[in-house]
């Protein structure tokens, strides 16, 4: 597990990370804040990133009327869409608060959708509750992956499935990545720790879950972060404010406009891989 020599981060800097970026993360990639998933090569963007989040429901194997658990739920697009498609009853869960504003504007009206502000490893919500629990690239900044899991698993019903879409570290990183590439981007994108496939399963196992099945989609997703440096690039050169911004001291998650591009050649190194990991309870 990779974890930060300099400051690990805790709640409030990941809430103040999401914050702070809140127009540049939706300028960059939308609403639906997780990688695309490129099925054909030939998807848009927001094609890609819908192919993802039907991915979730797929291997979640979601039936109509299910209640989802959707842990770190961003600003709410999957549980739209999955509401939307399945009849779920969906409760998600960021620790940003204006991601909650954001979600609750856009399921205003709609009482199959419900969102709470706060810490998805402290939910406080019923055992046994859910038939699904998901985490699409939200365990990513949660410090104990460990007891996220435990907590998925109180949560889930008996039969229930958890499905958790996440940045890994691979197998054994070299010293050259782990410097250069894999600890600044988890200081930077306030990441507390990067996790293997490895360490996830034998988390999950350790929580209770069997049928353990795990996927490595690196290759379809990766585009994502060819698709955010061009835009980056494009929103600097045309956008003043945004360059008055990233040169702007007291804008303390600036720096992340960089780890883009650190993100990016993670990914064609090979030092970062994208899991998807399904089980049961």
């Amino acid at each position: 597990m990779i974890i930060p020599r300099a400051e690990v981060a805790d709640i409030a800097a990941v809430a103040a990370h999401y914050d702070d970026l809140d127009d540049l993360y939706r300028s960059l990639w939308g609403t639906s804040l997780h990688h695309g998933y490129w099925i054909t090569g030939k998807e848009s963007p927001e094609e890609a990133v819908a192919n993802l989040t039907r991915l979730v429901a797929e291997q979640a194997a979601l039936k109509p009327g299910e209640r989802i658990c959707d842990m770190g739920c961003g600003y709410g697009a999957a549980a739209i869409m999955w509401q939307r498609d399945f009849d779920a009853g969906v409760t998600g869960i960021t620790i940003s608060e204006k991601q909650y504003r954001h979600a609750k504007f856009a399921a205003a009206g709609n009482p199959r959708i419900d969102f709470i502000l706060g810490n998805a490893l402290e939910t406080n919500l019923p055992s046994a509750s859910f038939d699904v629990v998901t985490a699409i690239e939200s365990s990513e900044h949660m410090p104990d992956k460990a007891k996220f899991m435990i907590e998925a698993h109180r949560l889930l019903r008996p039969g229930g499935r958890c499905v958790i879409a996440a940045w890994l570290t691979r197998d054994r990183p070299n010293s050259w990545e782990s410097q250069y590439l894999l600890d600044p981007i988890c200081r930077e994108g306030r990441l507390p720790n990067m996790a293997s496939a490895a360490e996830y399963r034998s988390m999950l196992a350790a929580a209770g879950f069997h049928d353990i099945r795990v996927s490595d989609l690196t290759s379809r997703v990766k585009k994502t972060w060819s698709v955010c440096a061009r835009r980056v690039v494009a929103r600097f050169l045309r956008d003043p404010s945004f360059r008055r911004a990233l040169s702007d001291p007291r804008f303390t998650n600036r720096i992340f406009a960089r780890t883009v591009f650190r993100i990016w050649l993670a990914y064609q190194t090979g030092s970062m891989r994208f899991g998807f990991f399904a089980a049961e309870k």
